[in-house]
C-alpha cells in the first residue's frame, strides 16, 4: 500500500480544522504520503486560501466558530472558481441527518472521528481519480466540441464551394444568367412536368436585332455590357420564381415558363419590350430603331410523353424567325394552326398589340 501511494503523483490538499493538534497530526500524515497540504484554521481563512491556489481536495471539519463547513461548503459551491473542489468532510458528527446535509450542500464524501488515515487516504484516492477523470472527460468534450465546429466549418466551406461550382456549372459567366445546359435541363423537367399535370408550358425566344452589326461598329467591350443589359431587362420582366431566364447562345435568350399559357406569355413579352425601351441603348447601325430592340418567338404547349422538349423549341424558333422576317422589334407568337404578329410603335412609345395578319404554317413534323 505505502509503494502504491509513493508513486502517485503529488496533489494539493486543503486540510480545515479549528483544532491544532488535529490539524497538526491529518497533516503530517498526508505529508508522509507524498501529498501537498496545505492548512486553515478557520473557515473564512479556508476560502480565502482556494481563492489564491487551488487545492486538489479539501478535507473539512464541520463544527468550527463563526463559520462551520457546511456554511463553508455551500460557499465555495457558490462560487464558479471553486465549485469543482471535491470537499471530503471529517467529524465527530455521525447522525445520520449530519452527513445527509454534509451531501446537500454539495460534499463529496463524509469521515467520521477518529479517523484511520488508510480510510482517509483512500477516500482522498478516489475523490482525486473522480476528480481526474472529470477532468478528462471534460477535455474530450472540449475536443470533441472543436471537432464538431471544425467540421461543421468544412462541411459549411464544402456546401458553399459545391454550390459556387453549381453556379459556375449553370449560369452564363457574362450575364450571370441560366447557361443553355441549365436551360436545357430545366427545360427536361418542366416538360414533363407539364406532361403529368396537362398544364401549359411556354417559352420566349428573343434574339438582339442587328447585333453583330453594333458589336463590330461599337466594339466587343461595348457588345458585353449591352448583352449584361439585356439580360436584367429580360430578368427584371420575368419574376416568378419558377421561371428560367438563359442565355441561349450569343445574343439569343429565353424564358421558361411553366404553368403558363400563350396569354400570360403575350403579356410577358409586352413587359420585355417595356424594360427594353427604358434602356435606351443606341445603335446607330440599326434600320428598324435608333436603340437597341429584340425580335421574340413566343410558343405555348401542354407538354406529352410522346414528343420531346426540342418540339417548343423548334416552333418557338419558327416564331422568331416569323418576327425577324416581318420587319423586327416585334413578337411573333406560334400557335397550333396559326402565327399571330404584333408590330411596335416607335420605340418612345408604349409597345402594343396589333393583330395585323395571320400566318397559316405546316405541323412542323
Amino acid at each position: 500500500m505505502s509503494k502504491n501511494l509513493n508513486a502517485l503523483p503529488k496533489s494539493k490538499i486543503l486540510v480545515v480544522d479549528d483544532t491544532p493538534d488535529n490539524l497538526r497530526l491529518l497533516s503530517s500524515m498526508l505529508q508522509n504520503r507524498g501529498y501537498g497540504v496545505r492548512k486553515a484554521l478557520s473557515g473564512q481563512v479556508a476560502i480565502s486560501a482556494c481563492h489564491k491556489i487551488l487545492p486538489d481536495i479539501i478535507l473539512l471539519d464541520v463544527n468550527m466558530p463563526d463559520m462551520n463547513g457546511y456554511e463553508v461548503c455551500a460557499a465555495l459551491k457558490a462560487n464558479e472558481k471553486t465549485c469543482d473542489i471535491p470537499v471530503i468532510f471529517i467529524s465527530v458528527l455521525d447522525d445520520v441527518l449530519d452527513k445527509v446535509k454534509a451531501f446537500d450542500v454539495g460534499g463529496a464524501d463524509y469521515i467520521t472521528k477518529p479517523f484511520h488515515i488508510e480510510e482517509v487516504v483512500a477516500r482522498v484516492e478516489n475523490q482525486l481519480t473522480v476528480q481526474k477523470l472529470q477532468k478528462q472527460l471534460k477535455q474530450q468534450n472540449a475536443l470533441l466540441l472543436e471537432e464538431i465546429e471544425r467540421r461543421r466549418s468544412a462541411e459549411s466551406a464544402l456546401q458553399e464551394a459545391n454550390e459556387k461550382l453549381h453556379r459556375l456549372a449553370c449560369s452564363d459567366s457574362l450575364t450571370e444568367l441560366a447557361n443553355r445546359r441549365h436551360f436545357d435541363e430545366y427545360l427536361q423537367i418542366e416538360w414533363h412536368r407539364s406532361a403529368r399535370d396537362k398544364t401549359p408550358l411556354s417559352l420566349i425566344l428573343c434574339d438582339i436585332d442587328f447585333f453583330k452589326s453594333y458589336n463590330d461598329n461599337y466594339g466587343h467591350l461595348a457588345g458585353d455590357f449591352c448583352l449584361k443589359e439585356v439580360a436584367k431587362a429580360i430578368s427584371n420582366a420575368v419574376k416568378r420564381p419558377t421561371d428560367l431566364v438563359a442565355r441561349y447562345g450569343g445574343e439569343e435568350f429565353v424564358s421558361i415558363l411553366p404553368h403558363t399559357d400563350i396569354y400570360g406569355a403575350i403579356s410577358i413579352a409586352k413587359n420585355i419590350q417595356l424594360e427594353m425601351e427604358k434602356l435606351k441603348i443606341i445603335h446607330c447601325f440599326s434600320s428598324v430603331s435608333n436603340y437597341i430592340t429584340l425580335s421574340m418567338g413566343i410558343c405555348s404547349l401542354v407538354g406529352n410523353y410522346q414528343e420531346s422538349p426540342e418540339t417548343l423549341i423548334a416552333k418557338t424558333d419558327r416564331a422568331l424567325y416569323q418576327a425577324k422576317q416581318q420587319g423586327r422589334d416585334r413578337y411573333c407568337t406560334y400557335t397550333t394552326d396559326f402565327f399571330i404578329a404584333d408590330t411596335e410603335g416607335s420605340p418612345t412609345k408604349e409597345p402594343r398589340e396589333v393583330y395585323q395578319s395571320y400566318y397559316i404554317f405546316e405541323d412542323l413534323k
